[in-house]
């Protein structure tokens, strides 16, 4: 299988990569569309004509953006729609407003290294944000992304991942922390793991379709996502970071070109037909047994075998919550 290549790179702002696109007719959802590379992924696609909605827990901040994407674009203000990922009435309701085909749906929204928690039906909190809820949303969809995909000949799901995915496999046996001692970067990394392995799965059910799903690692970036660190924890890292970029090793990337990756996954004709791949500064990435610095994607995280599974029990666990 030949990795997917393209002229852009981490320097690339999403803007740029829409430079050339006319997404005129397509409807676009975007998760945590208020805040972060989130704002800058739904400006991208309103800039090329797509009808972008934003899904957010923050209506109003929400208005904010869509009325901030409307000036700088000069098309029409993006629609803003509740969304909690943490609380499956919120997903389903979401899902039962929505009328008409869907032709792409941007899983951007996350939580990190957060404290233990749950979600309303009782999930450990990072898992049950980052993959459960996001799963729901799309096969709650998927008749819509069908739809799209039979309008358009395509429809795309774009997960964002992270190279946090190398700090934990899933853990099938215990997704929830309820015989290991619960570790955030752990439960963070297995979330990651997750989205990735939703990619590879959903990507297997629905390619018939013309469905097809992949996942991104957005770059090293500074978003309201670290706000579960520490002072400490955010000012080591930081100067982690600018040694690292002194020395070549690394760049910090603005949130316009954090965005880019989502944006060239949801939009690159070099995609087409194309997915349960993983994607990093605009390129396929490399299978790797340990990240270089952000770089690479690890094989637990393209396991065909290991994605069925997770997504037979997630679709389990999402039925039991819904009957109890």
């Amino acid at each position: 299988m030949t990795r997917i290549r393209s002229p852009f790179d981490d320097r690339t702002t999403a803007l740029e990569v829409v430079a050339d696109v006319d997404l005129t007719g397509r409807r676009a959802v975007v998760t945590g569309g208020a805040s972060g590379i989130g704002v800058e992924t739904a400006r991208a696609l309103a800039h090329a004509g797509a009808e972008v909605t934003l899904a957010v827990r923050d209506v109003e901040a929400g208005e904010r953006v869509a009325e901030d994407i409307a000036e700088s674009s000069g098309r029409p203000a993006p629609s803003v729609v509740p969304l909690d990922l943490a609380d499956l009435a919120s997903v389903d309701a979401l899902v039962a407003a929505w009328s008409g085909p869907l032709h792409l749906l941007v899983a951007n929204a996350g939580v990190m290294d957060t404290p233990q928690g749950t979600t309303a039906q009782g999930f450990e909190l990072q898992l049950g944000t980052n993959h459960l809820g996001h799963l729901a949303l799309a096969t709650g969809l998927h008749d819509a992304l069908a739809a799209g995909a039979a309008e358009v000949g395509q429809a795309r799901v774009v997960v964002v991942s992270s190279s946090g995915h190398a700090a934990s496999p899933v853990v099938l046996d215990d997704l929830f922390f309820e015989r290991r001692p619960y570790d955030p970067g752990l439960a963070y990394g297995q979330s990651k793991t997750a989205n990735v392995l939703f990619a590879v799965e959903a990507t297997r059910r629905w390619a018939h379709e013309g469905i097809t799903a992949n996942a991104l690692m957005p770059g090293g970036i500074w978003t309201p996502l670290q706000r579960h660190w520490s002072p400490e924890r955010l000012a080591a890292a930081q100067e982690q970071a600018a040694q690292a970029e002194a020395a070549g090793a690394f760049r910090t990337k603005t949130t316009q070109q954090g965005a880019a990756t989502s944006v060239f996954v949801a939009t690159s004709p070099l995609l087409d037909g194309v997915g349960g791949r993983y994607f990093e500064d605009c390129q396929e990435a490399e299978v790797v047994e340990e990240l270089q610095g952000l770089s690479g994607v690890l094989p637990h995280a393209l396991d065909p075998e290991v994605a069925a599974r997770l997504w037979e029990v997630s679709e389990e666990l999402l039925r039991s919550a819904r009957a109890a």
